[in-house]
């Protein structure tokens, strides 16, 4: 059995792996597609490489964003189908407001 502090330093470790991330992509023919995942690099990865949303295999390549992250798969489901309903006028402008934030995210080391 692990010490508790150990215990807790796993259940936090996979508590960080398992962040609910809402993203927007923009595709190759201007348009937006929004989702959600527990591992955005790699979800990202998976629809540049055709293993992404069907929507996704015919547009590549794809560029996030913007994403955000939720406290919850439930809470990331509600705002995926939010973002999926805005004019693309509002993604836009999203998308623009988060242009530094996504950067950083795409310079940063994978682990």
């Amino acid at each position: 059995m692990l010490p508790m502090n150990d215990t807790m330093n796993n259940t936090q470790n996979h508590m960080e792996e398992k962040q609910n991330y809402v993203y927007m992509l923009e595709c190759s023919d201007g348009s937006y597609y929004t989702g959600w995942t527990t591992h955005l690099r790699e979800r990202v990865q998976a629809h540049n490489n055709g293993n992404g949303a069907k929507y996704t295999r015919s547009r590549r390549p794809v560029h996030l964003v913007y994403f955000e992250i939720c406290p919850s798969r439930s809470d990331a489901l509600k705002r995926e189908y939010a973002v999926k309903h805005l004019t693309r006028a509002e993604k836009e402008q999203m998308a623009g407001k988060a242009a530094e934030m996504v950067a950083a995210f795409d310079s940063r080391e994978v682990g």
